[in-house]
């Protein structure tokens, strides 16, 4: 059928139906216009991502961590001898002077035994009296020529005997005279209480320690740390310590002590940083918070945005500028922060990473990239 028979159909419809008429002219005008000149609806879509440039930035990380005021020595007070424990003088807490009593033990043995010392040394005493009189008596007799050389050297060497008992029990006396005042607990320092262990009726053995106390003086402020972090050079050997309950409360000092060997339970190490001077407020047991600051090394920080999850393990998408194409790489993450990831190694410099767009993303897809200057 020709083009001017169907329109001359359409023309004799027309009288009969106007709305058939022009659905016809439609249909008719689309059929000839697809033959004329195909259209080309859309090709395929290009998913759109930002990327960045890598570069190295020095970075200095800072550490924040919680630790305790602590002594920085500490003896462990016990009794010199064994005995019972008839009195306590002191509670956890107080401090104490060097010479104050502590406590004291039931001196029943201590007592008897120095009364056995006192008489045994009277004894003696009187005995060398007794000598001292037989010699000068055959001293004098020797004189006149009224004895024998023989018996003034007995009264000689009796004399030297009995001296000689008494030097004893004069030792004697005095070895248990130093065993009583043992019944006596003294510290032989001054310090505060931080622990006990006995009370008034127990027996306890000579070297049991019984208390605990915290030496007067320098202060430490002790901190467990995870062995990574004791791999890093520290940017200076000065540690800022504040008071948790007030920051204002604030001291310094340095690194004293380093545990050499990790908390099995924990996983961490043991740090005393000796602090220069000790505010009030900083007492035994207090809370503080100590910063530090590590030396500056070269990364690659990103925003947290480019970061990407890859068979179980952290990854950044990298964008081939000649191929215009994305591949996924895993990186090895040396710190977070609040906003950014620092890599420890993965990523080269010069390279393009996607910090948008990651969501949909396969390996060697093409992409339609736009590069965000200054890494913004």
């Amino acid at each position: 059928m020709s083009p001017a028979t169907t329109v001359d159909r359409m023309t004799r419809c027309s009288a009969h139906d106007p709305a058939r008429l022009l659905w016809a002219i439609t249909v008719f005008g689309w059929i000839g216009c697809a033959r004329a000149e195909p259209i080309v609806i859309g090709g395929p879509t290009l998913a759109r991502v930002r990327v960045i440039e890598a570069r190295r930035t020095p970075m200095a990380s800072e550490v924040v961590l919680t630790g305790d005021i602590q002594a920085q020595a500490q003896v462990n007070v016990a009794f010199r001898t064994n005995g019972k424990v008839a009195e306590r003088r002191v509670e956890v807490g107080d401090h104490v002077a060097a010479d104050q009593v502590l406590a004291v033990l039931e001196p029943l043995t201590q007592q008897a035994n120095l009364d056995n010392a006192r008489a045994a040394l009277n004894s003696a005493e009187a005995l060398l009296t007794q000598a001292k009189m037989s010699f000068e008596r055959q001293k004098q007799l020797l004189a006149g020529g009224f004895t024998t050389r023989s018996t003034y050297d007995n009264a000689e060497q009796e004399l030297r005997t009995t001296q000689a008992a008494v030097d004893s029990a004069r030792a004697a006396l005095g070895t248990v005279q130093e065993q009583f005042a043992y019944t006596e607990l003294r510290a032989g320092v001054a310090g505060i209480v931080t622990s006990r262990s006995f009370e008034v009726g127990q027996v306890v053995q000579s070297g049991q320690t019984v208390l605990v106390l915290a030496q007067d003086g320098p202060r430490d402020a002790v901190f467990n740390v995870y062995e990574s972090l004791l791999a890093q050079k520290p940017a200076d050997s000065t540690i800022a310590v504040a008071l948790q309950a007030d920051p204002t409360v604030t001291a310094t000092g340095t690194v004293r002590e380093v545990s050499p060997t990790v908390d099995s339970a924990s996983g961490t190490v043991r740090v005393k940083i000796g602090l220069r001077a000790t505010p009030p407020a900083m007492g035994l047991g207090a809370v503080v918070v100590g910063r530090g600051r590590f030396a500056p090394h070269d990364t690659v920080v990103l925003p947290w945005s480019a970061l990407y999850r890859y068979d179980g393990h952290p990854a950044v998408w990298i964008f081939d500028p000649g191929a215009r194409t994305v591949s996924v790489r895993a990186v090895e993450i040396d710190r977070f922060g609040p906003d950014i990831i620092a890599l420890k190694r993965g990523v080269e410099p010069g390279e393009r990473v996607v910090v948008a767009g990651i969501q949909f993303l396969r390996p060697g897809q093409t992409v339609a990239a736009a590069e965000i200057e200054g890494g913004r």
